[in-house]
């Protein structure tokens, strides 16, 4: 059976030198992988006319799974984020957002979390306009948040079935539905209803997200799998990574039925890039979760434990981490590390 090809898009600034790190430590682990190379974001216009091109589009149909670095989004004005576009393409409706602590001495020790987020429902669809009045035709802005039973349903459900799955213990569904109680309140009828199903494996609690976020500075122990709408899920994924020191550190995968895309969730960061400084670790997370979906766990494993290793033992640091060791060097210490 030949091994499969995913698409790699290595995305903006920093993107082309982690994506290559990332490769060569998955290399170097025997993952039994082919890679397709293709573009997005801003270096993808200057290149192919367009922020998704179509031959990308067509190479993630085709494979089905991809690896995707930072990509550069415009604010305020130009495209629309490719982030979110290709969320849409393939109807990747679950972001699962793990984080994990592995750098010592932070804030807090011993984080496992995980956030599964609705990934195309919400404030994020776009629906949005301007609003004239006297003569200003832009005097207001109009946003729709949009939530379906089918939407809520399958994210719930993902949340709950993730973590049976995964020997979790609890799933809190974090929500607005005391203020937003049409939107918000079907996301937490559709839970209350769906945890049933679950009592006998998986407890289930649900809390505001005001809260929620207090809680997860306060005391983030009492949390194990969080469930949310997409805004909320967005935030709170990033504050999850800064309780285990950062972006650099937070791995993601987009799920759909049919079709995945796992990507580094930090930024592109052009202000090092080419400097061969930037920490690989997200995106060789997020390459640890492709090896999952695609059924070569065990390499997962061992990469997972490589890198822990270096962090923890000191072998190798990135600036980020209070180190002076290049992306590659770094990446060359984990490929040493593998079991």
């Amino acid at each position: 059976m030949s091994d499969p090809i995913i698409t790699v898009i290595p995305g903006d600034g920093i993107g082309p030198e982690v994506t290559d790190a990332v490769l060569g430590v998955l290399r170097a682990a025997g993952a039994s992988l082919e890679y397709e190379r293709q573009s997005a974001g801003v270096g993808a216009v200057a290149t192919h006319g367009s922020p998704l091109p179509g031959e990308t589009v067509d190479s993630i149909e085709r494979n089905r799974v991809a690896l995707k670095g930072p990509l550069a989004t415009p604010s305020g004005s130009g495209f629309r984020s490719v982030n979110v576009a290709i969320r849409k393409t393939f109807d990747l409706f679950a972001n699962v957002r793990p984080v994990r602590t592995i750098l010592p001495g932070g804030r807090y020790e011993d984080i496992d979390l995980v956030l599964i987020r609705e990934n195309t429902e919400g404030l994020y669809v776009g629906v949005e306009h301007f609003i004239g009045m006297e003569r200003d035709p832009k005097a207001a802005a109009e946003s729709v948040m949009i939530t379906t039973r089918f939407g809520s349903e399958r994210i719930v459900r993902f949340a709950f079935d993730y973590a049976a799955a995964n020997g979790r213990g609890k799933v809190t569904l974090a929500h607005k539905a005391n203020i937003l109680k049409h939107t918000q309140g079907l996301f937490l009828e559709v839970g209350q209803r769906m945890a049933a199903d679950y009592a006998d494996r998986v407890a289930f609690e649900d809390r505001i997200i005001d809260a929620t976020a207090m809680y997860l500075v306060l005391d983030p122990y009492r949390f194990d799998v969080l469930v949310m709408e997409n805004m909320f899920g967005d935030i709170l994924s990033d504050l999850m990574a800064g309780l285990v020191g950062g972006l650099g550190f937070a791995p993601a995968g987009n799920i759909g039925e049919s079709h995945a895309v796992f990507e580094a969730v930090h930024g592109s960061a052009p202000d090092i890039a080419g400097q061969g400084v930037a920490n690989p670790t997200g995106l060789l997370l997020s390459a640890c979760l492709l090896l999952d979906h695609v059924g070569q766990g065990e390499t997962a494993t061992r990469i997972r434990d490589a890198v822990t290793t270096v962090i923890r033992d000191g072998t190798a640091r990135t600036r980020d981490m209070g180190g002076n060791h290049g992306t590659s060097e770094f990446a060359a210490a984990v490929t040493g590390a593998l079991a």
